[in-house]
């Protein structure tokens, strides 16, 4: 079974996420920011990561650099709704460090799932 981790700090979001990925058979583990991800991360590595750019703590940015340093060949799925700049603008940064895959919120699931098949079935994508 795949495991994917989700870090972002809505709850209610986290847990729909959630809801989705394990119909679909997928482990889920989930962490309401960076640091919080960062930790789990490193206890028992996943092989799919969906990280919100905006979070307490430790956001997503620096959450994709540091998982890139220290875990090169990790797939990471960066997501956003937006804040001071439009979702857009976060998440061509975050692909600038590494994430292999974006997502503006809203998204829809298929989207989602999509994104998540290609990563986990392309093992050569980074």
């Amino acid at each position: 079974m795949k495991r994917i981790l989700v870090m972002d700090d809505d709850v209610t979001f986290r847990k729909m996420l959630r809801k989705i990925l394990e119909r679909e058979g997928y482990e889920t583990i989930e962490a309401t920011d960076g640091k919080e991800g960062m930790r789990l991360f490193r206890a028992a590595p996943a092989d799919l990561v969906i990280t919100d750019i905006l979070m307490p703590e430790q956001e997503g940015i620096e959450t994709i650099q540091e998982l890139k340093r220290d875990f090169a060949g990790v797939k990471i799925i960066a997501i956003s709704g937006g804040g001071r700049l439009d979702p857009e603008e976060y998440l061509r940064t975050a692909e600038q460090f590494g994430a292999a895959r974006t997502l503006s919120k809203p998204f829809d699931r298929e989207e989602l799932l999509g994104a998540i098949r290609e990563l986990l079935e392309d093992v050569s994508v980074s």
